[in-house]
Formats: C-alpha cells, sequence, structure tokens
C-alpha cells in the first residue's frame, strides 16, 4: 500500500487553497447571467490555477520547480482579489462575504509565503 503521507490530498497547503476555490466557486454561482462567460470564467480559470499549480509543484519534487508553481499560484489568488473586487464594485455578492473570501485568499498567500521560505531553507527535493 503506498504511503499517503506524501500525497497530494495529505497535504496541507493544497487542502486549504482547495477550500479557497471551493469558496471562490460559491460567488460565481452567485453571479448574474450577463457575466457567466466573463467574469465567471475569468475567475474559474484563476480558481482552478491556484489549485493546479501547487499540485504541479508538488508532483514536480524540486524545490526551485515547487518554488516556481508556488509563484504562479500565488498570481493567481492575486488575480481572484480583483475579480473579487469587481463583485464588490458591481454590487454582485454582499460585502461582507467579499471581505471574507479577501481575507481567506490573504491568509492563503501567506501560507504559500511561509512554504516557499520552507523550501528556500531546506532545499527540499534538491540536489545533496
Amino acid at each position: 500500500m503506498p504511503d499517503d503521507r506524501f500525497s497530494l490530498e495529505s497535504f496541507e497547503l493544497y487542502q486549504v487553497a482547495r477550500q479557497f476555490r471551493r469558496n471562490v466557486y460559491r460567488i460565481i454561482r452567485a453571479l448574474p447571467p450577463e457575466e457567466k462567460f466573463c467574469l465567471a470564467s475569468q475567475m474559474r480559470r484563476a480558481a482552478i490555477s491556484v489549485t493546479n499549480n501547487i499540485a504541479e509543484g508538488h508532483g514536480r519534487w524540486h524545490y526551485v520547480e515547487n518554488r516556481r508553481m508556488c509563484r504562479i499560484s500565488r498570481g493567481s489568488i492575486e488575480e481572484v482579489i480583483d475579480d473579487l473586487n469587481i463583485c464588490l464594485d458591481e454590487a454582485y455578492a454582499l460585502e461582507n462575504v467579499i471581505q471574507e473570501l479577501k481575507t481567506e485568499a490573504c491568509a492563503l498567500i501567506k501560507r504559500i509565503n511561509s512554504y516557499i521560505a520552507y523550501l528556500v531553507k531546506t532545499k527540499q527535493g534538491g540536489e545533496p
């Protein structure tokens, strides 16, 4: 039986990012029909990019590549924050709901920054 301690599903950063993506999807489902192919599509791509890049970096097993994928994921979170600002500006969702999700986004960015710092410090997956 494979060792689950190192699986993607047991990776805490990935679990937190998945929850963030699910929460973004809740906002997407509440968008008006005229945003179905514009803002909704953009938000979906950015939210998916967050978890996709964390997953890809996790699978690379080299700290330099993992770090690069985490930086891309971090950029995608910033995209989502901008999209949330659009939702706020256009009154597509309640302000407290948007602010809560933006707070979650900032916390996820901090987690990614900590993980990047850990990768740099330990050179996990680097050459011996």
